[in-house]
């Protein structure tokens, strides 16, 4: 597998990349092309072209969750499927995987809107709409981990806006919020959006549904901005057990939770460019 940072936070130095709050990965294995979300423009797309991945040979799509900076640059994406179709270069229409609270309506901080733009039947015209709470394997060993059980106290302390559901408007905690993990001969690569659901739920999710406890890389948002201390010491506290070979903590992770993490884990530099090979 071959993973690749198309948008971030941050850009590596003399590497001329754009750069986002967002995150979107490329995976690459010998089955399949795996976007992992979308940035909120169309960064990842420039980015993928300078890089010479084709975006246009995606078999998968995967959200990890809806909001803006993970969701809002499916739009232009959509638009460079069209435009392929105009030109004769092909017709992509990958599969599209998510929890199935992504289409909910979210707001916070006065936005009337930080979910997703697109609709479910948008998503339908362009893809083949997978929507689960339960684990789902893309291949043999990658795997969408479905809805996150938040089993620690320190983790998801905070609701961010509101959500309107089926049964009304409520505190949102981000329900939808899944991750990614595959499986290597040296133990498992946990790949993240946001978090929101927790690091740390996420990782030992992964575990039990991989049935594997070693952890090779982690790598995606860490959602450590600006955290609680009981936020902060209980993931130190994980990550101090956890024995990750190496963690690259980016998105929205801060610098002094960053600092705090590279104490107890090998923290290695993230950005847009990074490319990993297992």
């Amino acid at each position: 597998m071959q993973l690749t940072v198309l948008v971030d936070n941050n850009t590596f130095i003399d590497r001329y990349f754009l750069g986002e709050p967002g995150l979107s990965f490329h995976i690459a294995t010998n089955e399949k092309n795996i976007l992992f979300d979308a940035g909120y423009s169309d960064a990842f797309i420039r980015n993928a072209s300078r890089i010479g991945i084709d975006l246009l040979k995606l078999d998968s799509l995967v959200l990890s969750h809806s909001h803006m900076d993970h969701s809002w640059g499916l739009a232009p994406l959509f638009q460079l499927f069209s435009e392929a179709i105009i030109e004769g270069l092909g017709s992509p229409k990958p599969e599209f995987i998510a929890h199935p609270d992504v289409f909910c309506s979210r707001t916070a901080d006065g936005l009337p809107e930080i979910g997703s733009f697109l609709t479910e039947a948008t998503i339908n015209n362009f893809c083949s709409v997978q929507l689960s709470k339960d684990p789902l394997w893309i291949t043999d060993d990658i795997v969408f981990l479905g809805e996150i059980p938040r089993k620690n106290d320190f983790e998801n302390l905070d609701p961010m806006g509101k959500v309107r559901t089926s049964e009304g408007i409520d505190d949102c905690f981000v329900k939808e919020d899944s991750a990614m993990a595959y499986r290597t001969g040296e133990g498992l690569v946990i790949i993240t959006g946001c978090s929101h659901a927790g690091i740390c739920n996420i990782i030992a999710h992964a575990r039990e549904v991989c049935g594997e406890e070693r952890i090779l890389d982690v790598i995606g948002g860490f959602h450590l901005l600006d955290p609680k201390p009981e936020q902060v010491q209980g993931t130190l506290d994980y990550f101090s057990k956890l024995n990750a070979q190496r963690i690259f903590a980016c998105h929205c992770t801060d610098l002094a939770s960053k600092i705090k993490l590279s104490s107890v884990a090998n923290l290695c530099e993230a950005g847009v460019g990074l490319r990993l090979d297992y």
